[in-house]
């Protein structure tokens, strides 16, 4: 196991295609949480989340194993590629008109960027309000400007990874940040809100 530690994800997502089951295993553990969580973000209700995210590693143990994984970037990239298509499918199966509605029951609270910030505990109070209030006006996007936010900020995914996970051009995600940051400044300055971390 100690050999498929310091392996890349890209590395052993290939030995799990040779057999090495372990190395799916290992794999599976680095990225579920991360998956997990993005699918979440999009479709706002647990059990969906759930099913989705099974769905998702179904497909990609079968493309594994039809070996139509190649080793051409990040897996991560893949992965979400994968997954993004499975939440696409599931809601033209709901033959719903948007992807995401917002909900009072899930308004985000499940990402946190306290772990990032080293502050006092004045500052801390002021930063956890700022937060909730962009994860708030983050609700009131459309849902293809929330996923490239969350992809970008959360995610930390370049904006190359984004659109070949979401199956759009460079160009498409920039604008889509673009009229993302548009609106929560717009959003911002309607409601007094100050978006600046201490």
């Amino acid at each position: 196991m100690d050999n498929l530690n310091g392996m890349t994800d890209e590395q052993l997502a290939l030995s799990y295609i040779d057999g090495n089951n372990r190395a799916f295993d290992l794999l599976l553990a680095r990225t579920k949480s991360k998956l997990f969580t993005y699918i979440l973000f999009v479709v706002r209700d647990r059990d969906f989340a759930d099913d989705i995210f099974q769905e998702t590693f179904v497909k990609v143990i079968t493309k594994l194993q039809q070996r139509k994984y190649t080793n051409s970037g990040k897996f991560s990239a893949w992965l979400m590629r994968i997954a993004h298509n499975v939440i696409m499918d599931w809601y033209r199966e709901q033959r719903a008109e948007k992807i995401v509605e917002p909900t009072e029951d899930n308004d985000l609270s499940n990402l946190s960027g306290n772990d990032l910030l080293d502050t006092n505990v004045e500052n801390q109070f002021v930063n956890d309000q700022v937060l909730r209030d962009v994860r708030k006006m983050m609700n009131m996007l459309p849902p293809s400007q929330r996923e490239v936010v969350f992809m970008r900020f959360y995610q930390e995914m370049s904006f190359k990874e984004i659109a070949e996970a979401t199956g759009v051009s460079i160009n498409t995600s920039l604008g889509r940040m673009r009229y993302a940051i548009l609106n929560l400044r717009r959003m911002a300055r309607e409601h007094d809100v100050v978006l600046q971390l201490d």
